[in-house]
């Protein structure tokens, strides 16, 4: 009878260990969708924003900084390619002054270099993806507007590209009015993030049968913005507070990758940027 007993407990006691087992803290993330506020000129639109290094933009950009920073992140990750892929960390950052604030208006730096050093970070990571020699490219629009050319659907584009031209004038109206803050809650409303989707969405409607230009570019912009999110994945901790600052054009499949990974939790900018 004893020889049972004994059986039976080395069976049930590493099931009741396995059981008592902590699940790992949960990896909180905010995506931060933003504008350039460098005037890079690389996207297929691009805003005229107004200089952030004045004293006026400089302390609404410190506000938001300060709204971020009750968010009590433990990482900042930023759009750029890390030099070192095995740590990812961002090889910029660490010769980031505040002096710099008045003279770089990138806003890797106006807003992740900022709330990194606000908090005393080390752990700035560079998670990027870009277009490889050799490869596909991300984003082939190039050979959607050729096939709409070709195809009857070259006034169809064109309004598409109206719409979004006339949603980065407003933004450019709205630099006179509204403080960075309410800017990027606009930017990062849910609502305003499902609508800006559209537009990539939209474009699955330019193809037909082997030619699928549309579906195979959102395949590639899907693709990019998976590599992104893996190398999130890579540097992220249990019970990490990790703000995701990034283009805005990133910001549906970012959240939408944080929102159905388990051990994941999407928090929303919009509940920390400050509200003037």
């Amino acid at each position: 009878m004893l020889k049972i007993f004994a059986a039976v407990a080395a069976l049930i006691l590493p099931t009741a260990a396995l059981a008592q087992t902590p699940e790992p803290e949960p990896v909180e993330v905010m995506i931060l969708g933003a504008y350039h506020m460098g005037n890079p000129g690389q996207d297929l639109h691009n805003a005229r924003v107004d200089p952030v290094t004045t004293p006026e933009k400089q302390a609404q950009l410190e506000a938001v900084a300060e709204g971020l920073a009750r968010f009590r992140p433990t990482a900042v990750a930023v759009e750029r390619i890390a030099r070192d892929q095995a740590t990812m960390l961002d090889h910029r950052y660490p010769a980031f002054t505040p002096a710099d604030l008045l003279t770089n208006p990138d806003e890797r730096v106006q807003l992740g270099y900022r709330l990194a050093h606000r908090l005393g970070l080390d752990r700035v990571y560079a998670i990027d993806e870009q277009d490889r020699e050799g490869q596909p490219s991300y984003f082939p629009f190039g050979d959607v507007q050729s096939w709409a050319e070709a195809n009857g659907g070259g006034e169809r584009l064109g309004a598409m590209h109206g719409e979004v031209t006339a949603m980065l004038a407003d933004l450019e109206r709205r630099q006179g009015t509204e403080t960075v803050g309410q800017l990027l809650s606009r930017i990062n409303a849910p609502e305003r993030v499902r609508s800006d989707q559209g537009f990539y969405a939209r474009l699955m409607t330019f193809g037909a049968a082997d030619d699928q230009l549309g579906a195979v570019l959102n395949a590639r912009w899907y693709a990019r913005n998976a590599q992104i999110f893996a190398r999130l994945l890579q540097v992220a901790r249990p019970g990490d507070r990790i703000v995701v600052i990034y283009g805005s054009g990133h910001n549906y499949w970012l959240r939408q990758m944080v929102e159905t990974m388990p051990g994941y939790v999407l928090v929303e900018p919009g509940d920390y940027l400050p509200k003037n």
